[in-house]
Protein backbone atom coordinates (compact mmCIF):
# COMPACT_ATOMS: atom_id res chain seq x y z
CA UNK A 1 0.00 0.00 0.00
CA UNK A 2 2.83 2.11 0.83
CA UNK A 3 4.40 1.86 -2.47
CA UNK A 4 1.27 2.81 -4.42
CA UNK A 5 0.83 5.67 -2.83
CA UNK A 6 4.30 6.81 -2.71
CA UNK A 7 4.32 5.88 -6.46
CA UNK A 8 0.68 8.38 -7.30
CA UNK A 9 2.16 11.08 -4.69
CA UNK A 10 3.82 13.16 -7.47
CA UNK A 11 1.09 12.95 -9.65
CA UNK A 12 -1.24 13.74 -6.66
CA UNK A 13 0.69 16.72 -5.65
CA UNK A 14 1.08 18.09 -9.38
CA UNK A 15 -3.18 17.72 -10.06
CA UNK A 16 -3.38 19.28 -6.44
CA UNK A 17 -1.19 22.27 -7.27
CA UNK A 18 -3.20 22.79 -10.85
CA UNK A 19 -6.65 22.45 -9.11
CA UNK A 20 -5.34 25.32 -6.63
CA UNK A 21 -4.38 27.47 -9.43
CA UNK A 22 -7.81 27.35 -10.82
CA UNK A 23 -9.61 27.95 -8.31
CA UNK A 24 -7.25 31.23 -7.35
CA UNK A 25 -7.62 31.87 -10.84
CA UNK A 26 -11.52 31.92 -10.67
CA UNK A 27 -11.63 33.92 -7.30
CA UNK A 28 -9.33 36.18 -8.74
CA UNK A 29 -11.62 36.79 -11.99
CA UNK A 30 -14.29 37.47 -9.56
CA UNK A 31 -12.64 39.89 -7.23
CA UNK A 32 -11.86 41.66 -10.34
CA UNK A 33 -15.14 41.58 -11.86
CA UNK A 34 -17.03 42.85 -8.52
CA UNK A 35 -14.36 45.46 -7.75
CA UNK A 36 -13.98 46.80 -11.30
CA UNK A 37 -18.35 46.79 -11.22
CA UNK A 38 -18.43 48.72 -7.84
CA UNK A 39 -15.68 50.96 -9.19
CA UNK A 40 -17.48 51.96 -12.43
CA UNK A 41 -21.41 52.11 -10.97
CA UNK A 42 -19.06 54.67 -8.70
CA UNK A 43 -17.86 56.75 -11.74
CA UNK A 44 -21.66 56.64 -13.16
CA UNK A 45 -23.02 57.76 -9.98
CA UNK A 46 -20.18 60.59 -10.04
CA UNK A 47 -21.05 61.68 -13.34
CA UNK A 48 -24.92 62.05 -13.35
CA UNK A 49 -24.46 63.75 -10.16
CA UNK A 50 -22.66 66.10 -11.77
CA UNK A 51 -24.44 66.58 -14.77
CA UNK A 52 -27.64 66.95 -12.14
CA UNK A 53 -25.48 69.50 -10.46
CA UNK A 54 -24.39 71.38 -13.65
CA UNK A 55 -28.07 71.68 -15.10
CA UNK A 56 -29.41 73.12 -11.40
CA UNK A 57 -26.46 75.29 -11.87
CA UNK A 58 -26.70 76.44 -15.27
CA UNK A 59 -31.07 76.80 -14.57
CA UNK A 60 -29.93 78.77 -11.51
CA UNK A 61 -28.09 81.26 -12.92
CA UNK A 62 -29.56 81.72 -16.59
CA UNK A 63 -33.28 80.74 -15.99
CA UNK A 64 -36.30 81.03 -18.53
CA UNK A 65 -33.49 83.88 -20.73
CA UNK A 66 -30.98 81.29 -21.40
CA UNK A 67 -31.18 78.91 -24.26
CA UNK A 68 -31.36 75.14 -24.40
CA UNK A 69 -28.01 74.69 -25.35
CA UNK A 70 -26.34 77.15 -23.29
CA UNK A 71 -27.51 75.34 -20.46
CA UNK A 72 -26.64 71.82 -21.75
CA UNK A 73 -22.68 73.39 -22.76
CA UNK A 74 -23.02 74.65 -19.23
CA UNK A 75 -23.90 71.18 -17.60
CA UNK A 76 -21.15 69.58 -19.49
CA UNK A 77 -18.67 72.59 -18.38
CA UNK A 78 -19.62 71.86 -15.22
CA UNK A 79 -19.39 68.20 -15.42
CA UNK A 80 -16.04 67.92 -17.33
CA UNK A 81 -14.29 70.42 -14.13
CA UNK A 82 -16.48 68.39 -11.51
CA UNK A 83 -15.54 64.27 -12.40
CA UNK A 84 -12.69 64.70 -15.04
CA UNK A 85 -12.11 61.09 -14.02
CA UNK A 86 -15.08 59.74 -14.02
CA UNK A 87 -15.32 60.76 -18.16
CA UNK A 88 -12.19 59.62 -18.22
CA UNK A 89 -12.80 56.17 -17.12
CA UNK A 90 -15.94 55.49 -18.21
CA UNK A 91 -15.20 57.21 -21.99
CA UNK A 92 -18.73 58.44 -22.97
CA UNK A 93 -19.32 60.33 -26.14
CA UNK A 94 -20.12 63.65 -26.37
CA UNK A 95 -23.05 63.19 -27.49
CA UNK A 96 -24.20 60.83 -24.87
CA UNK A 97 -22.91 63.63 -22.69
CA UNK A 98 -25.05 66.24 -24.46
CA UNK A 99 -28.03 63.80 -24.09
CA UNK A 100 -27.37 63.15 -20.47
CA UNK A 101 -27.16 66.83 -20.04
CA UNK A 102 -29.99 67.45 -22.13
CA UNK A 103 -32.14 64.55 -19.59
CA UNK A 104 -30.87 66.08 -16.47
CA UNK A 105 -31.58 69.92 -17.03
CA UNK A 106 -35.46 68.65 -17.58
CA UNK A 107 -35.23 66.89 -14.55
CA UNK A 108 -33.79 70.01 -13.00
CA UNK A 109 -36.77 72.47 -14.66
CA UNK A 110 -39.38 69.63 -13.89
CA UNK A 111 -38.02 70.03 -9.46
CA UNK A 112 -38.03 73.95 -9.92
CA UNK A 113 -42.08 73.62 -10.97
CA UNK A 114 -42.89 71.18 -8.16
CA UNK A 115 -40.80 72.58 -5.61
CA UNK A 116 -42.56 75.55 -3.27
CA UNK A 117 -41.64 79.07 -4.55
CA UNK A 118 -40.09 80.45 -1.09
CA UNK A 119 -40.74 84.25 -0.52
CA UNK A 120 -37.88 86.82 -0.35
CA UNK A 121 -38.19 88.69 2.67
Amino acid sequence: MQLILASIEPYFLELLSVVITAMLGVAIAFAKDRFGLEIEARHREALHSALMTGARLALSRMGAHGSNSAMIDAALSYAHMSVPDSIKRLRPSENLLAELAESKLSLAEAEKHMSPQVEAR
